[in-house]
């Protein structure tokens, strides 16, 4: 069986750096960090009082009323507009399609938390000795799988319909699925992606508690600081990410426009720790090689990677030594950048909003830059002999860019977009 061959058709974001892609992608290139003080909650008590939040978001700006929005948690929100975004992009909305063929799969890690919140300490306050009130919308607006069921309702979308949950790995295992659905012929596009809304005190708390998040208070802006030796944990992000995959004479037929082509995705586990990445990078290396082989490609065909790159002391290094490890000397002719360093970490929309990031860096021939760079490390595996793209970006010819995402558990997932060529 032949495959086929996927592309990219539609891009919808919204992020820390702002809720469209072209706003997004602007600020990216020009190294701009989303990160501030805490506003969804008072945060002055938490050892963590900054994040990487959204700014000036309103649902009713993408055409849902306020009725319908009170049935959706801020994460299922974040995810409706992007698929608007990227739909319109793609231009799927004003098409005849088929829509039996046209399946949705998005990617979340946490899912409704702050609905979570809310309920149950509602109900502890309120009602713990009577019988229990809940909001009859509370299970609908929680559960992971609810943001891909409201886009496919809101299209009428029949295609393959689910949510991947691999911490932040998600988004991307999302892509991968659907890009496997398209080549086997399952459908001919799917709407792909992540979102992730967790900037609440049950979020922050619990990262903070596992000591994961910067405590960088006095400079939230540099406080991610991705293979600088003064890291000291990861700026939670929020926000979701979009692609429109689709089959490549699919979308020929209709004349779309094609932004890359998705060439390969790997997929890999750690096996070894609950929240830590293998010391020796095996996990990473695995992954990567994978994607290669999937998209029968060399290393040397990569010109770009957009690494995981969280800002955490062990993540930076067992990534560094997997790059090393599967690139050799080619390692030392691309470019790195981790585009974290300016959103934060999105966690499970994480995965999307770097694909994209990757898309645009082929499309545009400009590597984004890993900023907040002020000191080396030491550690041997952060050669800085290897081109990090600190603190500006580059232009250079992008025709092959590699997006690792790695998940608590040992997940794994990267995905690799190239110049579409007919």
């Amino acid at each position: 069986m032949e495959l086929k061959r996927v592309v990219v058709t539609g891009l919808g974001a919204i992020t820390p750096l702002g809720n469209s892609v072209e706003e997004t992608w602007k600020n990216l290139v020009d190294g701009v960090s989303g990160a501030g003080p805490i506003t969804h909650f008072d945060a002055s008590e938490y050892k963590a009082q900054f994040a990487c939040e959204v700014k000036g978001f309103n649902i009713a700006d993408f055409g849902i009323d306020r009725k319908e929005s009170r049935k959706m948690d801020l994460y299922t929100q974040y995810a409706v507009a992007v698929a608007k975004q990227a739909v319109a992009d793609a231009g799927l909305d004003a098409e005849e399609v088929d829509k039996t063929r046209i399946g949705v799969v998005f990617g979340v890690g946490i899912g409704g938390i702050h609905t979570f919140e809310e309920e149950v300490s509602n109900w502890a306050i309120n009602g713990k000795d009577k019988a229990p009130k809940f909001n009859p919308f509370f299970i609908p607006k929680m559960i992971a799988d609810i943001a891909s069921g409201q886009i496919s309702i809101m299209y009428g979308f029949h295609g393959p319909n689910y949510t991947t949950t691999s911490a932040c790995a998600s988004s991307s295992n999302a892509i991968a699925d659907a890009f496997n659905l398209i080549r086997l012929g399952k459908a001919t596009a799917i709407v792909a992606g992540g979102a992730e809304a967790a900037i609440y005190p049950a979020g922050v708390g619990g990262f903070t508690a596992m000591h994961a998040l910067s405590t960088r208070n006095d400079d939230p802006k540099t406080a991610s600081r991705p293979f600088s030796a003064s890291r000291d944990g990861f700026v939670m992000g929020e926000g979701a990410g979009c692609l429109i995959l689709e089959e490549l004479e699919h979308a020929k037929a209709r004349g779309a426009k094609i932004y890359a082509e998705l060439a390969g995705a790997g997929m890999s586990a750690d096996a070894h720790h609950l929240t830590a990445s293998h010391p020796e990078g095996l996990g990473a290396k695995l992954v990567m090689l994978n994607a290669l082989e999937d998209a029968e490609m060399k290393p040397e065909d990569i010109d770009y990677i957009n690494v995981h790159g969280t800002s955490t002391p062990v993540g930076d290094v067992s990534e560094c030594k997997a790059i090393k490890d599967v690139f050799g000397e080619h390692a030392y002719k691309l470019n790195i950048s981790s585009t974290k360093s300016m959103t934060g970490h999105l966690l499970g929309a994480a995965g999307a909003v770097e694909a994209i990031a990757c898309t645009l860096a082929v499309k545009n021939d400009i590597v984004p830059p890993t900023i907040n760079h002020t000191e080396g490390d030491n550690d041997e595996n952060i050669d800085y002999a290897m081109n990090y793209t600190f603190n500006k970006a580059q232009e250079r010819t992008v025709n092959a860019a590699l997006s690792n995402t790695f998940g608590f558990g040992g997940h794994n997932a990267c995905v690799i977009l190239k110049k579409y060529v007919d």
